[in-house]
């Protein structure tokens, strides 16, 4: 075996230590989450939720690997975002920004945390009220989360991405919403937040990406927006883009002084992941930043929006497919649901959510190893029945 070959083996899932730290990020973007979520209150300014949140995670990560031999990199793999309403995703403001939640605000929180560059992401949906949540707003949010239920059970060694769009697109239909076109959800690797194999949120003519084939030991964002608009999101101020990631594969020698100067600061602080504007000094950073995503150096993270009165929902988790079935390792649980529509008279929906997320350990071998495949069976039907019942609360 190559050096090379020698080193792709340690990156994969089949390596304990691997899968140890995508696990302890997903553990630590799960409690920040939880974090971020006590932390939405009505009048809460919204640029302050983010910091904590982003400083939770750095805090977090700090405490992790301090006394290895090798420096390893960890900390924020994407800003925590807190888009409200109509805003689709991707709502980090500068510290100016004053902008506040209120009472009955859809908020759609997103963040990312890595150890060692493996990375684990999170999306999820909260309402600011007490009590369910019902009509038109619980519809979304159940669309989303039944989608995202689907996708778990179809991204899976075997099958194809193609499946995973073509079902998230019914899941929302049958709650008469969209899923919002644009969202891709990438296969995660390590250094790498949007892998080549991806999954197309909607079939258009105008965004094809290449069929692919799920396979054992991969990782995956699965990325579900929807919304009660027409899904066809548009960016209003490109002011309002707070969040780039440096594109390693692209050189260019920046004229101005201050793009010079903000460049080589990107380049120390955030080599790989996103990250925010709010982590440069603001003024020049303005100066700076233009000359460097004109000519591609920087990939910008745009807020985009649907139109004022949709509602838009964002559930998104890391999946990591093990040899024994599918491991979701990043969720939150929702609030309770009573949506308007119902899939109850969909027996292709039923019949995903009915299937399992865990693999039967095939025959032979010793009889304690046939009844540890028999456990992992009934945990499979287990959770399907979990997900079924889930998404029958919410009708």
């Amino acid at each position: 075996m190559s050096d090379e070959e020698r080193e792709e083996k340690e990156l994969d899932l089949t390596t304990p230590e691997v899968v140890t730290k995508y696990k302890s990020a997903a553990e630590i973007v799960n409690r920040a989450l939880q974090l971020v979520i006590s932390e939405c209150k009505p009048k809460a300014k919204i640029v302050d939720i983010c910091k904590k949140g982003d400083a939770f995670i750095r805090e977090q990560t700090g405490n992790m690997y301090k006394n290895v031999k090798r420096k390893i990199e960890r900390g924020v793999a994407f800003p925590t975002c807190v888009s409200v309403n109509n805003t689709v995703c991707h709502f980090s403001p500068l510290a100016s920004d004053e902008a506040v939640l209120e009472e009955g605000d859809m908020i759609k929180i997103d963040m990312g945390c890595h150890i060692d560059c493996f990375i684990a992401i999170v999306a999820h949906t909260h309402v600011l009220q007490e009590g369910p949540v019902m009509g038109r707003a619980a519809d979304v949010i159940a669309a989303a989360n039944t989608a995202a239920e689907v996708a778990l059970r179809l991204v899976k060694p075997g099958r194809k991405n193609k499946d995973v769009t073509d079902a998230i697109q019914k899941v929302a239909a049958a709650y008469d919403c969209k899923i919002v076109e644009g969202v891709l959800s990438h296969q995660l690797k390590q250094f790498v937040i949007d892998g080549n194999k991806v999954v197309l949120s909607v079939s258009s003519p105008e965004t094809r990406v290449d069929d692919a084939e799920f396979e054992e030991n991969e990782v995956y964002a699965i990325d579900i927006v929807t919304s009660t608009g027409d899904g066809k999101p548009k960016l209003l101020d490109e002011r309002q883009t707070t969040i780039y990631k440096r594109a390693v594969d692209r050189n260019y020698h920046l004229k101005m002084k201050a793009s010079r100067f903000i460049f080589s600061g990107i380049s120390q602080k955030f080599p790989i992941m996103p990250f925010s504007t709010r982590a440069l000094e603001e003024k020049r950073a303005r100066l700076g930043l233009v000359e460097c995503v004109n000519h591609d150096l920087l990939q910008p993270y745009p807020v985009l929006h649907e139109k004022p009165g949709d509602l838009v929902a964002h559930i998104k988790f890391t999946v990591l497919l093990m040899p024994n079935g599918s491991d979701r390792v990043t969720s939150h649980p929702l609030q309770e649901l009573q949506p308007a529509k119902s899939i109850d008279n969909d027996p292709e929906i039923k019949a995903w959510l009915a299937l399992g997320i865990k693999t039967k350990k095939k025959g032979g071998g010793k009889k304690k190893k046939g009844k540890k495949g028999d456990k992992v069976e009934d945990s499979a039907e287990a959770e399907s029945m979990d997900a079924e019942n889930g998404a029958a609360t919410q009708e």
